[in-house]
C-alpha cells in the first residue's frame, strides 16, 4: 500500500493564500491565441476531446495539478495532498464565442473568468477551451493561483504543453493512482517531528557557523545588508494614492496590444538600459499622460511605485512547482516631461537596486518571516495593503521563446498575460515575449479603467515617443 503523501507549501506561497480576500484574487492568468489549424472541425468547432486528452497525459509532469489543499491540525498551516476526487473534465473547460467571435468579445470573456476566485476544495487551476474566435481561432483561458506557480516557471509549464514543431505525436494519458492523504494524528505527528528536525538542523548549523568562520559570516551580513537595503527602499512607507489606487472591487476588465520587441532593442542599444528598463519608462510616460489627460490628476512631485518581480530561481529549479520570486519597488519619474530623461531615471535606478542587493534583501525578509501562523500572516498583510500599499502597480515582464511553439499543429499566436491586483491597485500590467514580439496584458478593476483603450493609446504614444528620440 501507497504511503500517506502530503508536502507543506512555502512559506511565499502560503502568503498568497493569505493575501486572498473577496476583492483580492490571487490567481494568474493569461489569454493565448491560437490559429486552429489541423484542430478545426468540419463544422467550425473545436477538437475539445483531443486537446483533453493531450492535457491529461501531460499531467505525469505536473503533478501539483491534481493536488488540492488541506491544513495541519495545529498551526493550519497548508499542505499539498492528491486529489482522491480529481475529476479533468471540471478543470478544462469548453465554451464558444458567438461566431464569429471578436477579440473584444474574448477580451470580455476572459475579465469575467478572472472575476471569479477559485474553488479551495479542489485543484487550484482551470483551463478554458474557447472556440468561435473570427479568422480560423481559438483561445485557451488559463487561471491557476499564484500559490502554484510564478511567472518564470510558467514558461516551462507552457513548454509542457506547447512543441516546438507542428507534427509531434501525441502521448498517452497515464494511468493515476492518487496516494492517500495522512490522518489528523499523522500529520500533527509530523509537525512534531518536523519541530525537532528543524531545531537538530539549527544546532547544526550553529556549530558550522562557529566552524565555518570568516566565510559564513560574511555571507550571513550580505544577506542581511541586503534585506535591510530592501527595508529602506519604501517597502515601510505609502506611495502616492492616485486614481489608479482606489478602493477596489471583485470584478474586473482585461485589454491587450503589443509592441515589436526589435524596436524595443533599438531603443535600448540607442539610449542605454536593458528592454525591462525601456518597459518600465515606456509605463511611466503612459501613467504621466493618462493621468494627466484623462483623470486630471497632477503628477508634480509624486511618489510613484512599481513591484517589479524579479526571479531568483536557480539554473537547477527550472520547471519546478512554486514561487521563486522576490519583488524591487522601482519609483517611475511621472513628473519628468522628457522620454530620455525617465529611461536615464530608471536605468539607474534599477542598476542601483542590483549593486545593493535588493532581490536578495526582499528574499532574505521572506526566509526570516518563516514560520508567522497563518492568521497573523493574512491578518498582517491585508493591513499592509490598505494602511501602507508601498507601491502602486505591479509591471512583470517574462520573457518567451523566440521562435513559432504549437498545440497539436496549431500554431500559438499570441499569449497575453494577466497579473493579480493587490489591494488598492486598479491596474495590473503584464507582458511576455513571444516569436518577435511584447505582448502586453492590461488587467483592471472593472470602475477604475473603463477607458482601458485610452490607457493603451497612451502606452503606445509613450513607446513612440522614445522610439523617436532613439532614432535622433
Amino acid at each position: 500500500m501507497a504511503e500517506p503523501f502530503y508536502e507543506p507549501l512555502s512559506y511565499l506561497d502560503a502568503s498568497f493564500l493569505a493575501l486572498e480576500t473577496p476583492t483580492t484574487h490571487m490567481h494568474v492568468a493569461g489569454v493565448v491565441i491560437f490559429d486552429a489549424g489541423p484542430l478545426l472541425r468540419s463544422d467550425g468547432g473545436v477538437d475539445i476531446e483531443t486537446v483533453k486528452s493531450h492535457i491529461a497525459a501531460k499531467l505525469r509532469y505536473i503533478p501539483r495539478y491534481r493536488q488540492r489543499l488541506a491544513h495541519m491540525p495545529l498551526n493550519r498551516a497548508p499542505v499539498w495532498i492528491d486529489d482522491a476526487h480529481f475529476d479533468l473534465d471540471y478543470h478544462v473547460r469548453h465554451t464558444s464565442l458567438p461566431r464569429p467571435g471578436s477579440d473584444a468579445q474574448l477580451k470580455a470573456l476572459a475579465g469575467r473568468i478572472v472575476s471569479q476566485p477559485l474553488d479551495r476544495a479542489r485543484p487550484l487551476w482551470e483551463l478554458w477551451v474557447v472556440e468561435g474566435l473570427e479568422g480560423g481561432r481559438f483561445a485557451l483561458i488559463a487561471k491557476i493561483h499564484h500559490c502554484m506557480i510564478d511567472g518564470i516557471s510558467g514558461v516551462d509549464l507552457t513548454t509542457i504543453l506547447l512543441d516546438v514543431t507542428p507534427d509531434t505525436e501525441p502521448e498517452t494519458p497515464d494511468r493515476w493512482e492518487p496516494r492517500p492523504a495522512p490522518s489528523g494524528t499523522q500529520l500533527a505527528v509530523a509537525e512534531i517531528a518536523k519541530a525537532a528536525r528543524w531545531t537538530i538542523d539549527h544546532l547544526t548549523s550553529l556549530a558550522e557557523t562557529v566552524e565555518g568562520g570568516k566565510e559564513l559570516g560574511e555571507s550571513v551580513l550580505r544577506r542581511l545588508g541586503a534585506a535591510i537595503q530592501s527595508l529602506r527602499s519604501g517597502w515601510l512607507t505609502p506611495a502616492a494614492r492616485t486614481p489608479l489606487n482606489p478602493e477596489i472591487g471583485p470584478n474586473r476588465r482585461f485589454d491587450w496590444t503589443e509592441t515589436a520587441l526589435d524596436a524595443t532593442k533599438a531603443v535600448k542599444n540607442a539610449l542605454g538600459g536593458t528592454v525591462n528598463d525601456v518597459v518600465l519608462a515606456t509605463v511611466a510616460g503612459a501613467v504621466r499622460s493618462f493621468l494627466l489627460e484623462h483623470r486630471d490628476f497632477d503628477v508634480t512631485g509624486i511618489d510613484f511605485r512599481v513591484m517589479a518581480p524579479v526571479s531568483v530561481r536557480r539554473p537547477d529549479q527550472r520547471g519546478t512547482l512554486g514561487n521563486q520570486v522576490a519583488m524591487w519597488l522601482v519609483r517611475l519619474p511621472l513628473d519628468e516631461p522628457d522620454p530620455a530623461t525617465r529611461l536615464r531615471i530608471i536605468s539607474e535606478e534599477t542598476r542601483r537596486l542590483k549593486e545593493e542587493d535588493h532581490a536578495l534583501g526582499a528574499a532574505t525578509l521572506v526566509e526570516l518571516s518563516r514560520g508567522t501562523p497563518l492568521t497573523i500572516l493574512s491578518l498582517a498583510s491585508r493591513l499592509a495593503g490598505h494602511v501602507v500599499r508601498p507601491f502602486n502597480m505591479t509591471v512583470t515582464n517574462v520573457p518567451g521563446p523566440q521562435f513559432p511553439m504549437y498545440l497539436l499543429g496549431a500554431r500559438m499566436l499570441a499569449n497575453y498575460p494577466i497579473v493579480p491586483l493587490w489591494a488598492q491597485h486598479g491596474v495590473g500590467i503584464a507582458l511576455f515575449s513571444y516569436d518577435g514580439v511584447l505582448h502586453w496584458g492590461i488587467h483592471a478593476d472593472w470602475d477604475t479603467l473603463p477607458d482601458s483603450d485610452q490607457f493603451i493609446a497612451a502606452i503606445h504614444r509613450s513607446f513612440d515617443e522614445l522610439r523617436a528620440v532613439a532614432t535622433g
